[in-house]
């Protein structure tokens, strides 16, 4: 089944030459079908990136999937062009109404501050506690899992030493949940960030179940007991170079970055890729078993 895309969004051209199945909003509208309501309030200062990434994700399934961007109206982001974020991307104050079978809210270079002097901390605390009411499962990933962990179990984070940066080995702690339904013992996931979640404090909220973990990375992925909130604190979205991009990135700007671990071949001169099989099936099993299987087939009910 298809995703469901504005024609005109960069992503559109890019998934279909990967022969992905999009489809325009126009043809949708004459289809007799109820497609899942994702939204995705995208707070990566690459825009276009990440949404292409997951949209890919959320595409790798038999659902049709329609998908709804938003960014923040407190901030303006630099990165992208304003043109971009009038066409394609709604403000929460647009969509506030609306009910969603989905939300993911990703990622943001914004970990070293304290969440409370974050620009669009204020908003960000209304879209979360928005999705309470009106969104029947949320993913967030990378600092959004912070962000997450912090509103809702008032969960802190910790400044690392280093950045953790590179590909990491997870193993599932509870390897029988829906979500990592298919992943094999042992399987890898990008990290990018300075700062952590305090464990102890995950372990002591009754209100949290860890699913998988890593021995240099720590935890990976957690979720509450009702289902309704995925947590990864990794980036499992990202594409190829992506790592590649930041580490040149950093080392543009004059900062002391060790190459991403675990990321280049032996010869050092081109990317191992090991972490795609399990960032389509952690995605697939979300839209399905937390997702579609648990729904109402009216909206308006969520």
């Amino acid at each position: 089944m298809p995703i469901v895309i504005p024609k005109a969004l960069p992503a559109y051209q890019i998934l279909s030459d990967e022969n992905i199945f999009v489809m325009g909003d126009v043809r949708a509208s004459t289809q007799d079908i109820r497609p899942i309501e994702i939204a995705i309030v995208n707070l990566m200062p690459t825009k276009v990136e990440t949404e292409t990434q997951l949209l890919r994700l959320v595409s790798n399934s038999p659902l049709q999937v329609k998908v709804t961007l938003i960014k923040t109206d407190t901030y303006t982001p630099t990165h992208v062009s304003g043109t971009h974020l009038t066409k394609f991307y709604k403000t929460f104050e647009e969509i506030r109404e609306r009910r969603f079978d989905g939300l993911i809210i990703t990622g943001a270079p914004v970990e070293t501050i304290e969440f409370e002097d974050v620009k669009y901390w204020k908003e960000l605390e209304s879209i979360m506690e928005w999705a309470n009411t009106n969104v029947t499962s949320t993913m967030f990933i990378c600092w959004g899992a912070q962000a997450g962990l912090y509103y809702h179990f008032g969960i802190k984070k910790r400044v690392l030493d280093k950045k953790l940066f590179g590909i990491y080995k997870n193993a599932a702690v509870n390897p029988f949940d829906p979500l990592l339904k298919g992943l094999d013992d042992e399987f890898c996931i990008p990290m990018s960030r300075h700062t952590a979640i305090d464990e102890e404090a995950v372990l002591a909220c009754k209100d949290l179940v860890v699913l998988a973990r890593g021995k240099e990375c720590g935890i990976s992925i957690l979720k509450t007991r009702d289902d309704r909130k995925i947590f990864l604190t990794g980036h499992s979205e990202y594409d190829r170079d992506t790592l590649l991009k930041e580490y040149q990135r950093d080392l543009n700007k004059g900062e002391k970055i060790e190459p991403p671990v675990n990321y280049f071949n032996e010869r050092g001169d081109a990317v191992n890729v090991s972490w795609k099989s399990t960032a389509n099936l952690i995605f697939y099993n979300w839209l399905n078993y937390y997702v579609y299987q648990v729904t109402p087939y009216d909206i308006d009910q969520v």
